[in-house]
């Protein structure tokens, strides 16, 4: 994609959301660090729905340890891979307590260091809690940078170089919110809905997805439904 082009895909994006925020509900830096850590491999509303008591009752690195590890269990066994997370997450807290003083640290290879902790759980704390221009990218981003040759690339990391090397100002901040929001509605991975994309004339994708009951949709079928020829 031209450098013009970035400019104005983002322009768009920005101007359907204007503020874009995580779709992970939380209460502080801590709890945004844990919320984020139990969404791998879940979607965000599955974990909001397991953290609202939760977060009710814990909001620090100590009360969760007091929680302990089965009672933290109690509340996320909804979620993919929740005794490995609830590992993770005490053992983190533990971390926190002993090498930050029981705050979450702004700095990304410090909270890369946290046990259950990532590149991209980073990038996303970093990016929610502190306001870095860092390019947390997860399935959604991955899919939409490849797909719209926004920033091409065969791996995560080739794909957020790219991003933080061509996304420009005023954008940075909130780029990888857009691309994830844009990437659940609108690019979505089956079928993308295309007829409704405010970046289409800019996306590299063929052939465009067309509206459901159009007559595109119905051209296309019926040419699908025809023999090749030999």
């Amino acid at each position: 994609m031209k450098k013009a082009d970035i400019a104005e895909f983002y322009r768009r994006l920005a101007d359907r959301i204007p503020e874009p925020e995580t779709e992970l509900d939380f209460v502080n830096d801590y709890t945004l660090l844990v919320a984020v850590v139990l969404s791998a491999q879940a979607t965000d509303a599955g974990v909001n729905q397991a953290t609202k008591d939760l977060f009710d009752k814990v909001t620090t690195p100590e009360q969760m340890i007091a929680l302990g590890e089965e009672g933290l269990k109690q509340h996320i066994k909804t979620i993919g891979l929740f005794n490995t997370k609830a590992k993770n997450v005490i053992a983190l807290s533990q971390a926190l307590i002993e090498k930050h003083g029981g705050k979450v640290p702004a700095d990304r290879d410090a909270l890369q260091a946290l046990p259950g902790v990532g590149r991209k759980t980073a990038n996303v704390v970093m990016n929610c809690a502190f306001g870095a221009e860092t390019f947390a990218v997860d399935t959604h981003v991955f899919r939409v940078a490849n797909r719209t040759g926004l920033a091409p690339g065969k791996t995560v990391e080739a794909v957020e170089a790219k991003l933080d090397r061509l996304t420009p100002q005023p954008y940075r901040r909130h780029a990888h919110h857009w691309l994830i929001l844009h990437g659940r509605y609108v690019c979505k991975a089956r079928r993308p809905e295309c007829w409704r994309c405010v970046v289409r004339d800019l996306c590299a994708y063929r052939p465009k997805t067309p509206a459901p009951g159009s007559e595109e949709e119905a051209r296309m079928k019926a040419a699908a439904r025809r023999p090749k020829s030999a």
